[in-house]
């Protein structure tokens, strides 16, 4: 009796390639939209070249998240939420960078990049915070996360905000050297401050940050997460160690770099021609920064991990005001730019404002989603107001 060898299907063949292509697709995409935004760029069509490369920086963005929340899994609090807020607040320091490049030729680009730092933040504690927040109070009435975590980031983003204010208020005087000096000091004083609180944070108190024993429900489907891990071996950074991954991170990061450099370039151009505002435009570039960590943020919410939400909510608005601010002005002195802080009025009270809606919201341990909604509508009339305001 003969017997066939077995062979392989062609169907079979067709779902391996459809299932590659869906599991690893922000790559792909990111490495489509890339090639195109180049070849946009070279021959001169400067708005679709900005429009295929924030896709592309999106796609990449997205694959950087998912790199990040790997290692996050693997990590304890506050490490697992570092390595998040890390890996998205590195891409809005590679966008707002090539931003402050861009002031070589067009000095107006760095009210866009105050607009960007500022803006970041908004989006990151009324957008990020908000729709997360939303999205799992419809699934659970009630979410309960650590309040020292809130009341910890809420006071430290005071003081934070009341900084930016100095180099503010020397506005309103004729020494623009005075101007730099106080915002050089300012940027110090942040970094100083945020070793502080990364010793807090790691170290003497680290247990502000990490889930209560209050939510059964996250404890019962973390274990349960756990298991079914172990049945999904097929995405390829899960099977890489932590160095690879954070090689890979970094890599994906770089060619984030290298795409911010020609969306910068043609954006510059595109604002001037359209006169676009300075906080519309950073408004756009912290919600392309932020887009990846919002799906991370919203997924955790629907998996009842409201503590991480608020570690990355908070914890990046704080990173990126702590580090964004003194590492931005040094790499604008070395590129032989002068970088001040004197934010507008409005940038300032919308930040203030921010910082204490989060305070209202989170200071008593628990969330809904009417809380959830609130942030969003603030969100709505900073959009409105940074659209129109010049």
């Amino acid at each position: 009796m003969d017997s066939k060898p077995p062979s392989i299907n062609s169907q079979d063949n067709s779902n391996i390639v459809l299932h590659t292509l869906i599991e690893y697709a922000d790559i792909f995409a990111g490495l489509l939209f890339a090639i195109l935004a180049f070849y946009f760029h070279l021959n001169g069509h400067q708005y679709l070249s900005v429009l295929v490369s924030a896709v592309a920086i999106g796609a990449f963005s997205i694959t950087v998240a998912e790199i990040a929340e790997i290692l996050a899994d693997r990590l304890e609090e506050p490490y697992a939420s570092f390595v998040l807020t890390f890996s998205a607040v590195a891409v809005e320091i590679i966008l707002l960078f090539m931003i402050v490049r861009e002031a070589v030729h067009s000095p107006e680009a760095l009210e866009t990049v105050k607009g960007g730092i500022i803006s970041a933040v908004i989006v990151d504690m009324n957008v990020l915070l908000g729709l997360a927040v939303f999205i799992g109070g419809l699934s659970y009435k009630e979410q309960e996360h650590n309040e020292d975590t809130s009341s910890t980031y809420t006071t430290i983003l005071l003081v934070a905000s009341s900084a930016l204010l100095v180099p503010s208020i020397l506005t309103y005087t004729n020494d623009s050297g005075s101007l730099f000096e106080a915002s050089v000091l300012i940027a110090i004083m942040l970094m100083v401050f945020y070793i502080a609180i990364f010793i807090f944070q790691t170290r003497t108190h680290a247990h502000f940050f990490k889930a209560t024993a209050k939510s059964r429900l996250f404890r019962i489907k973390k274990r349960l997460n756990e298991e079914e891990d172990d049945e999904d071996e097929d995405y390829i950074f899960d099977k890489l160690g932590n160095i690879a991954n954070f090689i890979a991170m970094f890599v994906f990061i770089l060619i984030i770099g290298i795409l911010a450099e020609l969306f910068a370039n043609d954006g510059i151009f595109i604002a001037k021609e359209m006169g676009i505002s300075t906080g519309l435009a950073g408004l756009l570039i912290a919600i392309i920064a932020v887009a990846p960590e919002l799906l991370t943020a919203i997924k955790a919410a629907k998996d009842d991990e409201i503590q991480r939400v608020v570690n990355i909510a908070m914890g990046a608005s704080t990173v990126s005001i702590m580090l964004t601010v003194p590492i931005l002005m040094s790499l604008a002195w070395l590129n032989g730019i002068k970088l001040t802080l004197d934010f507008n009025a409005f940038q300032v009270g919308a930040l203030i404002l921010t910082i204490i809606l989060a305070w209202k919201t989170t200071d008593d341990g628990e969330t809904n989603y009417f809380e959830g909604i609130s942030h969003l509508m603030f969100f709505v009339g900073y959009a409105i107001i940074a659209t129109l305001y010049h």
